[in-house]
């Protein structure tokens, strides 16, 4: 990976970034994370990625959500297997519709929401900027990139360059 150090410097100063936004403001970090993970993980670009992420995440909190409200009307646990089984399924099949075509994201989504026992209002906010945060990584990084890409243009030097000097040099 040529451009490992825009990828560390961007992702590092964001998540301290999204570390104290999500205390500031008493989100759930780690939901921000995984709605981070999901956007690298889906095959979109871009915006699209964000969309993506948004609506998978999100269909994974509703599927959840039926499983927990609905398991309060029953006294067996049984009923809340078959419900978790059906739910299970919906996710898969979800995924014939190519806006919800990455399954992981609606596993993702309805985890959390099963983590965080239907609390909706702390899960629904970090979803969503998580996935912000993911594409804004994205962004800082090809804007290191190009700045460094400027840097050894307007220096005149390389990667390579800087190598066979060292050697020379040394020699």
């Amino acid at each position: 990976m040529e451009n490992r150090w825009q990828v560390a410097i961007s992702a590092g100063l964001l998540a301290a970034v999204w570390g104290g936004v999500a205390d500031t403001f008493s989100l759930v970090t780690w939901i921000g994370f995984l709605a981070c993970s999901t956007y690298f993980a889906q095959p979109k670009v871009g915006f699209q990625g964000v969309l993506m992420t948004w609506a998978t995440n999100l269909s994974g909190v509703f599927w959840a959500w039926i499983v927990i409200s609905s398991s309060g009307y029953f006294e067996s646990p049984f009923v809340g297997y078959i419900l978790t089984g059906i739910v299970t399924s919906a996710m898969c099949l979800q995924a014939s519709y190519h806006k919800l075509a990455f399954i992981p994201g609606a596993f993702i989504g309805c985890c959390v929401t099963f983590a965080l026992a239907g609390d909706i209002a702390n899960i629904l906010p970090a979803l969503i900027l998580g996935a912000l945060l993911g594409y804004s990584m994205v962004l800082l990084t090809g804007q290191l990139v190009s700045l460094t890409q400027r840097w050894r243009a307007f220096t005149g030097s390389s990667t390579a360059n800087k190598v066979t000097a060292q050697t020379t040099t040394n020699d």
